[in-house]
């Protein structure tokens, strides 16, 4: 198994449970070693440390297919100033690019029958009700330069919402795209893009301020955690959306045929639809073929 965010958060418990299943044998990517399985280092703001991860995990391999590939890093930033040295905004390079030229780069390295997860959030559907920005578009031109979107407004706070909304809008279109390709299909892929409802107390908010980032682990523990929980069927813990995770990329929990968005609310997996905008077949292979051109891939 390959998986990036795997070192933190509940992306962390998550590596653990797969660690610990049976014979399995993990490889991660990130910036710093991870506690369990086999570590490369990758930085995700980096292509060309993407383009070096998958030749390591290829040559470390040596051959043997990977059984499922873990796409669960991700950030959120409080504005959509930072630029990565592509040129790219940072949240849509490190939640969307990278991740996406990952899966490129290893999609021929998949056993048949593995199972991809690409991380998402219900954030990106406005009738989940979340407080932040709901993305208007998922066009990856102006998602990667936004400075060019002309719609998009000058509030600072609400273009970092946006960048963080439609980047987890482009794992469920990426989900999309690639449950629909005929070799995915031929091959018996299992695409899922996994919404682990909100998770406080993780290191997703950690270039935010200082307010924030405090309440953002305040909310995390469980004298405040569990008193909300009764009020938001989307607020989880940790443990439950690490371990949900895990259970999504061993296979010990089947998706409905046709499902390919999972939603943990109140600790439980759910199968529902994800937003209009990534229900569009349109959308997401446009958002594929557009993803490639900028990461130097063919379409």
């Amino acid at each position: 198994m390959v998986m990036t965010g795997g070192s933190s958060g509940f992306g962390a418990i998550a590596a653990r449970r797969l660690a610990r299943s049976g014979d399995t044998r993990l490889v991660l990517g990130s910036r710093r070693a991870a506690a369990v399985g086999e570590s490369i280092p990758m930085d995700l703001t980096e292509l060309d440390s993407v383009r070096a991860f998958a030749a390591a995990v290829r040559e470390r391999l040596g051959g043997t297919p990977v059984d499922a590939l873990v796409l669960n890093a991700g950030l959120v930033r409080p504005d959509a100033s930072g630029r990565t040295a592509a040129g790219f905004e940072t949240t849509f390079a490190v939640n969307h690019l990278a991740q996406y030229l990952l899966l490129r780069l290893l999609l021929f390295d998949l056993a048949d029958g593995a199972t991809v997860v690409l991380t998402t959030s219900g954030t990106h559907d406005p009738a989940t009700g979340a407080s932040l920005t709901t993305p208007r578009h998922a066009d990856a031109a102006l998602l990667a330069h936004p400075d060019r979107d002309p719609g998009l407004g000058t509030r600072p706070g609400k273009a970092g919402q946006h960048a963080y909304t439609a980047s987890k809008l482009c794992a469920a279109l990426t989900v999309r795209a690639l449950a629909g390709r005929p070799d995915a299909r031929a091959r018996r892929l299992t695409a899922l893009a996994y919404d682990p409802g909100q998770v406080f107390g993780t290191g997703l908010a950690q270039e935010l301020s200082l307010p924030l980032r405090t309440a953002w682990s305040l909310f995390g523990t469980p004298v405040l955690g569990w008193p909300l929980r009764r009020f938001s069927r989307t607020l989880n813990t940790r443990a439950d959306a690490g371990n949900a995770l895990a259970d999504l990329a061993l296979g010990r929990v089947a998706p409905p045929s046709g499902r390919t968005y999972a939603a943990l609310r109140r600790g439980r997996l759910t199968w529902t639809d994800p937003s209009e905008l990534a229900r569009r077949d349109d959308l997401a292979e446009a958002l594929w073929r557009d993803s490639a051109r900028l990461v130097g891939l063919p379409e």
